[in-house]
C-alpha cells in the first residue's frame, strides 16, 4: 500500500472537481480510478472523505491511498503468440480464432492471459485486476485479430483513455451474409444486454450509444466482404449491427443461425487496423494484421461469383 499527501496548487482555477484534479496530478491515474478511490474512501480532504464533485480549494490536504495490485494467481502457460508489435511497454497480439482473452466461467486456461503471462514472464500492468492483467481491450472468442495488452499501468491507464475519447481506430475484416446494396454505410443504434437471454446483447432504445461505419471491399453472388471502422466498443456491436441490418456475419451461431456452405463455425470477423499513440512514446502506431488461412480460403473460393 503506498500513500501520498498532495498540498492543492490550483494555479488560478478555483472550480475543479477532486476527480479531475487527482488525475491531473503526476501520480499516474485516470479520472475513473481516481473516482472509484474516492468511492472507496482511499482519498480523503483534509481528513474528511468527499464526493468525487467536491471543488477543491488552494493549500487542501488531499491523502491518496493507493493500493498494491494483487499478484495473480494464473497460471502462465507455454501457448504459440502471433506477436505483431512488442516493446517494453506494450504487445500487440494478433489473436487466432477461438481463443479466449482472459478466464472465465468453462474457460480456466488456455486463454489470451495464460499465453501473455508466459510471454512477458508476468511483467503486465495490473490494471486489469487478477483475472484480466495487461488486457486494455478485449474481442471475442471468435473474433481474430489484433489486440493491445499494456506491460506497466501507464500504458495501460493512457491507452485507456484513448479508447475512451475515441482515439483509436480499430478496423475490422467481416464476410456478411446478402448482397449490400449501399458501398458505405454508418448505422447508429443503441446497444443493451438482452432482457430474453442475458448472454446476447440486442438493439434497444436505452441502450448505450453505438456507431458502426460499414464499406463494401467486394460484392459476391450471395456474400458481401465489408470494411468496418467502429467508434465505439459496445459488447458484440459490430455483430448485433450488422445483424440488426439483415447482414449477419457468415459463421455466426448467436445472432444467426450459423449455418454456411464453407462449415465455418464462429463469426468470420477479424481485428484487421489499429491505430493508436504510443502511451509512452507518442509515436503514431499503425499495426496490421492479415487475414487468417481459413478466412483467405473461404474468398478463393468465392472469387468465381465476384459481382460489382
Amino acid at each position: 500500500m503506498e500513500e501520498k499527501i498532495i498540498k492543492a496548487q490550483l494555479n488560478n482555477n478555483d472550480d475543479q472537481r477532486l476527480d479531475t484534479y487527482v488525475a491531473s496530478l503526476s501520480i499516474v491515474m485516470s479520472r475513473s480510478m481516481a473516482q472509484k478511490l474516492i468511492k472507496d474512501g482511499k482519498i480523503t480532504v483534509n481528513g474528511k472523505v468527499q464526493k468525487e464533485s467536491y471543488k477543491v480549494r488552494e493549500n487542501d490536504e488531499i491523502k491518496i491511498i493507493i493500493e498494491e495490485p494483487k499478484q495473480t494467481s494464473i497460471e502462465a502457460e507455454e501457448i504459440p503468440l502471433d506477436i505483431v508489435y512488442e516493446d517494453d511497454y506494450i504487445v500487440v497480439v494478433n489473436k487466432q480464432k477461438g481463443m479466449v482473452v482472459h478466464p472465465g466461467n468453462g474457460n480456466p486456461d488456455g486463454t489470451l492471459v495464460n499465453a501473455i503471462l508466459n510471454h512477458c514472464k508476468g511483467k503486465l500492468s495490473g490494471i486489469g485486476g487478477e483475472i484480466r492483467p495487461g488486457i486494455v481491450h478485449r474481442i471475442d472468442k471468435d473474433t481474430s485479430g489484433l489486440i493491445i495488452v499494456a506491460k506497466c499501468d501507464e500504458a495501460h491507464i493512457k491507452l485507456s483513455e484513448q479508447i475512451k475519447n475515441h482515439e483509436v481506430t480499430k478496423i475490422y475484416t467481416a464476410l456478411v451474409k446478402g448482397n449490400l446494396p449501399e458501398d458505405n454505410a454508418t448505422i447508429d443504434m443503441p446497444i443493451g444486454r438482452s432482457k430474453s437471454d442475458r448472454k446476447k446483447m440486442e438493439v434497444r432504445k436505452d441502450g448505450k450509444k453505438a456507431v458502426t461505419h460499414i464499406s463494401v471491399i467486394k460484392r459476391y453472388g450471395k456474400y458481401t466482404l465489408l470494411k468496418v471502422k467502429i467508434d465505439t466498443g459496445r459488447t458484440h456491436q459490430i455483430r448485433v449491427h450488422l445483424a440488426q441490418i439483415g447482414y449477419p456475419i457468415v459463421g455466426d451461431v448467436v445472432y444467426s443461425n450459423g449455418k454456411n456452405e464453407f462449415d465455418v463455425t464462429g463469426q468470420m470477423l477479424h481485428s484487421t487496423v489499429l491505430e493508436f499513440i504510443h502511451p509512452i512514446t507518442n509515436e503514431k502506431m499503425h499495426l496490421e494484421a492479415k487475414l487468417p488461412e481459413y478466412f483467405e480460403n473461404v474468398l478463393k473460393k468465392l472469387e468465381n461469383t465476384e459481382v460489382t
